[in-house]
């Protein structure tokens, strides 16, 4: 098990990352998102909450270039289900689970971002409540050594969560131009402490030039009820 912190900043740039796990004491589903930019466009965003949703918003409107591929709902809440994605994937997961269909079934749909050189890899994981406790998934859609025309897609289930144990997954593997896209397996990481602990440990290790905002999630397994919270870099 790598510990979470020294992962998140072994590279100043991993992009957007997901991470979910259990919470040391057992009681709690963990999420955490979080995204980063190098470019203007990319840092000139904040998270917002949308009922109990999240979305993201510009932070100065008048600045905003394109925002096809920032402007979106990270995270989209149902009954016994939390989706949670670095695009507008989120939508795609929603609307499957709704008629009934799966996780990857949702993803078989999509591929990659269309933003070359990047092509920017599309991750995803999903948390299923049941019975007192929870499953979870991740994916990564990314291209075929950078081929436009070639897409793969991995999907990762973890069936039975360890308490304090949880996966890590990010879009790129570090710096460059182009931009290398994540490779391997999630990494597995430790989950410490209660939700703030958790989000203190994550936005200290983001790169400072990069980061941009933070989202956490703890979902109490006996009651489905959940915590959130928001850190921005950009603050009015």
């Amino acid at each position: 098990m790598t510990e979470l912190t020294k992962e998140i900043s072994s590279t100043s740039y991993p992009g957007r990352g997901i991470i979910i796990g259990k919470s040391e004491d057992g009681k709690n589903a963990v999420i955490g998102y979080f995204i980063m930019g190098r470019s203007e466009n990319s840092r000139n965003r904040v998270f917002v909450p949308e009922n109990k949703d999240l979305k993201t918003q510009a932070f100065d409107p008048s600045k905003l270039v394109d925002p096809s591929l920032i402007i979106y709902a990270p995270v989209r809440t149902l009954d016994q289900v939390t989706v949670v994605t670095n695009g507008d994937q989120t939508d795609t997961i929603r609307d499957f689970i709704l008629e009934g269909k799966t996780f990857e079934e949702a993803l078989r749909t999509r591929t990659f971002e269309p933003d070359a050189p990047n092509f920017t890899p599309r991750i995803s994981g999903i948390v299923s409540l049941e019975n007192g406790d929870f499953s979870y998934q991740l994916s990564i859609l990314k291209s075929n050594e950078g081929r436009e025309d070639s897409a793969l897609r991995f999907f990762y289930e973890y069936a039975q969560p360890v308490s304090g144990e949880g996966h890590f997954i990010h879009t790129y593997r570090c710096d460059g131009n182009p931009i290398p896209s994540f490779e391997g397996e999630p990494t597995l990481v430790n989950i410490e402490g209660d939700i703030d602990t958790f989000t203190d440990h994550i936005w200290n290790a983001l790169n400072e030039d990069n980061k941009v905002s933070l989202y956490t999630r703890f979902i109490d397994l006996a009651t489905g009820e959940f915590e959130d919270r928001i850190v921005n870099k950009n603050v009015k």
